[in-house]
């Protein structure tokens, strides 16, 4: 039982808990990990997106335990600063993960029409499952997504697929009656509520063997074969881009859908309205999504306030000293708002990884039988 629990000890508990790591420590299980069993995160980041993307990256490398590979979708212009960041980040992350940087391409139908869709290169991501061919699975996220936990944990939710499932998303709303989809839609979408796609776990290799059912003919189609006579026929019936196109395939392929629940995917609605995402409520936010670019206004300075901790954090700092206690004082600043009445949820996964941290820290390298 005691060699289990070594091996999982994430290689950078010391460095979580008091900033460094002294010579002799064990090594980390996952610096042995073969590549098969790294997580693959997934971004796309054009025009501004840089720092949002690098606060993002610096969120799932702090309170994560196995290997990532990155994979990161930008324009040429942003290739060299992205390098550059990741590269000057402390040794003890960047061991953590591996990075690799893609064009912007689009395989299918015209490139600057799929450019423009909704936000500048968003489309990009219907175009993972064909350019990334030697990736089995995948966790897609947008830019203005922040891990609050392990991206450990997400990844585990690809073992729930049954064997028809090959994607994951959360609700886009929790009531469907005031959700955006079953008010103003002109186009068909998953369920009663629709589904929001800024958080996207996909299995990749299901993804490239399916044939999906559509509107277009009475047999089935390939993934890439289906992507632009589906945007060709509800272009000007969609307002959400990728999102709604993503909508259209799963009302049409319901079974193909694993839908997780909104503490994976906390957006400002689930709270501005007030409280409607019971999973939080109960457990914590998991991922946080700041959509509508609430990390850089006042509207939600909850959610801002997560931002700039995670940001402005020093990588090798004491996280309860430098994150933790500033980000509950900054919350006390933010109880007028609706978001900013429930802090325990945004704090609570946060609180639960820095002590699992901490406490396997304790346990492997002072001993169990020394703790009093």
């Amino acid at each position: 039982m005691k060699v289990r629990y070594t091996l999982e000890l994430p290689s950078c508990v010391l460095d979580l808990v008091s900033g460094s790591r002294r010579p002799g420590e064990l090594r980390s299980f996952q610096a042995v990990l073969p590549p098969e069993l790294w997580i693959h995160l997934a971004v796309v980041a054009c025009g501004n997106r840089l720092e949002e993307t690098l606060v993002m990256l610096k969120s799932a490398v702090l309170f994560s335990h196995r290997k990532m590979q990155f994979h990161i979708f930008t324009e040429e212009s942003l290739k060299p600063e992205f390098d550059k960041q990741l590269r000057q980040w402390p040794d003890s992350y960047t061991k953590k993960f591996e990075h690799r940087i893609y064009p912007i391409t689009f395989s299918a139908g015209n490139p600057q029409e799929w450019k423009k869709l909704f936000k500048p290169c968003a489309a990009q991501r219907l175009f993972l499952p064909v350019i990334l061919r030697d990736v089995d699975s995948l966790l897609y996220v947008d830019t203005d997504v922040l891990f609050l936990r392990p991206v450990d944990d997400i990844w585990k939710l690809l073992r729930q697929f049954n064997s028809t499932q090959l994607a994951a998303m959360a609700p886009e709303h929790e009531i469907p009656k005031i959700g955006w989809y079953s008010r103003f839609a002109r186009h068909p979408f998953y369920g009663s509520a629709g589904v929001n796609s800024g958080v996207m776990l996909m299995n990749l290799t299901r993804i490239r063997s399916a044939q999906f059912k559509n509107s277009m003919i009475s047999t089935g189609l390939a993934w890439e074969d289906m992507l632009y006579p589906l945007y060709q026929k509800y272009k000007n019936a969609i307002t959400w881009g990728d999102q709604d196109l993503l909508n259209i395939i799963f009302y049409f392929n319901p079974e193909c859908l694993y839908v997780f629940p909104c503490q994976w995917n906390y957006r400002p609605d689930h709270c501005m309205y007030g409280s409607n995402c019971r999973e939080a409520e109960r457990e914590g936010v998991s991922v946080l999504h700041g959509n509508r670019g609430v990390y850089h206004d006042e509207k939600q300075p909850t959610f801002k306030a997560l931002y700039e901790a995670i940001r402005d954090f020093p990588f090798q700092d004491n996280l309860f000293q430098s994150m933790y206690y500033p980000l509950q004082l900054k919350f006390l600043e933010t109880v007028h708002t609706l978001c900013g009445r429930i802090p325990q949820v945004f704090l609570k996964q946060i609180e639960k990884t820095m002590k699992r941290a901490y406490e396997k820290h304790v346990i492997i390298h002072v001993g169990p039988n020394q703790m009093h």
